[in-house]
């Protein structure tokens, strides 16, 4: 079958002819209808979050069609429209028994680990795979896997609750889905702060408040439009120190800043004026859980999360394509998440 793997670290994809997998007894063979591109996805490319065997099919937010299940394998069946949860866990360690699979001590995850969806066919634990509601194309259904899951995680971390005021950095592919689920809790305001024009335009059709971090600082921006009071929530997504840090500035009093972007940089705060004073709380976000999944799907399914025309594009599996993707990933495109969609997949 075709892949696009990753073969040397700082080195662009490559296209692949590999061995269409066999399954054991608890697995499940998709053919893979669509598999999202995703920023982690650039960081493996570049080597920054480092990945110890190459070379690896990339791909963790897959969604398709189940081609065939092992004999232990009694929920979904051939033929069934599916998605695919990224983090395969034993089931059986203390993390995994208390519901907190993403800290799993045996955990793998598909297309850092292990292959993943950027590929024909992938091979997951049956565990792993979930029906696909019919209303929900397979393209939606492969992104919500990553961007939407990890937003939806994030949101629960911070205990965001109905009325209160949110501040979402980044509206990339996480903030595009934090601001639509922050919305569908029955938030209050929620201000939206990028630099980039495109997106800070379309933020208003979603129901958020944009902040030009360009045009001054954002907690001043914030702040003012708070009445100096500040946000109850505030979720950062850039993976930026500066941004983390006014993630944490433009709390108002309780508040909680939920941290999920990824950075190698020292975070600075002052602990009485910015922390201890507020009695606010500064909160790590891993991944997201595999019971937080439905939940999204209904979101999906009653139109609170939706991803309208020209929020996506798509590219075939060609390594060329994907890599072009990514690059442009990186220099942050005007587009929420471009979308693997294989030409040969008869779907």
């Amino acid at each position: 079958m075709k892949a696009v793997q990753l073969v040397r670290l700082g080195k662009p994809l490559e296209d692949a002819e590999v061995s269409l997998p066999d399954i054991g007894a608890s697995e499940v063979l998709v053919r893979v209808a669509a598999c999202g591109i995703c920023h982690s996805d650039a960081h493996y490319r570049a080597g920054i979050s480092p990945i110890e065997s190459l070379p690896v099919t990339l791909g963790h937010e897959v969604a398709g069609r189940v081609e065939t299940v092992g004999r232990d394998v009694h929920h979904v069946s051939s033929g069934d429209r599916v998605y695919v949860h990224y983090l395969v866990s034993c089931g059986c360690c203390d993390f995994c028994r208390r519901g907190h699979e993403q800290f799993c001590s045996k955990g793998q995850m598909i297309g850092k680990h292990r292959d993943g969806g950027y590929a024909e066919f992938i091979k997951v634990p049956g565990r792993n795979v979930f029906l696909l509601p019919d209303g929900i194309p397979f393209e939606h259904g492969a992104i919500m896997m990553c961007s939407s899951a990890s937003a939806l995680h994030a949101l629960n971390k911070a205990r965001l609750k109905s009325d209160e005021r949110v501040a979402i950095f980044g509206f990339g592919g996480l903030g595009f889905s934090a601001l639509q689920l922050a919305r569908a809790f029955g938030c209050g305001e929620v201000y939206v702060v990028d630099i980039n024009p495109g997106k800070l335009a379309s933020i208003p059709t979603f129901g958020g408040i944009p902040i030009d971090a360009s045009a001054g600082d954002p907690v001043d921006q914030i702040r003012e439009a708070t009445d100096g009071k500040g946000v109850d929530v505030s979720i950062e997504l850039v993976g930026s120190a500066i941004t983390m840090g006014q993630a944490v500035r433009c709390l108002a009093v309780f508040g909680r800043a939920a941290l999920v972007g990824l950075t190698a940089e020292s975070l600075s705060v002052l602990p009485y004026t910015e922390v201890i004073n507020k009695e606010a709380e500064i909160i790590g976000v891993s991944d997201h859980l595999a019971t937080e999944l439905p939940l999204l799907m209904q979101f999906a399914r009653n139109g609170k999360l939706c991803f309208p025309e020209g929020t996506l594009r798509s590219v075939s599996l060609d390594a060329a394509q994907i890599n072009a993707a990514l690059d442009a990933l990186v220099r942050s495109s005007d587009h929420i998440r471009t979308v693997i969609v294989p030409t040969t997949s008869d779907l």
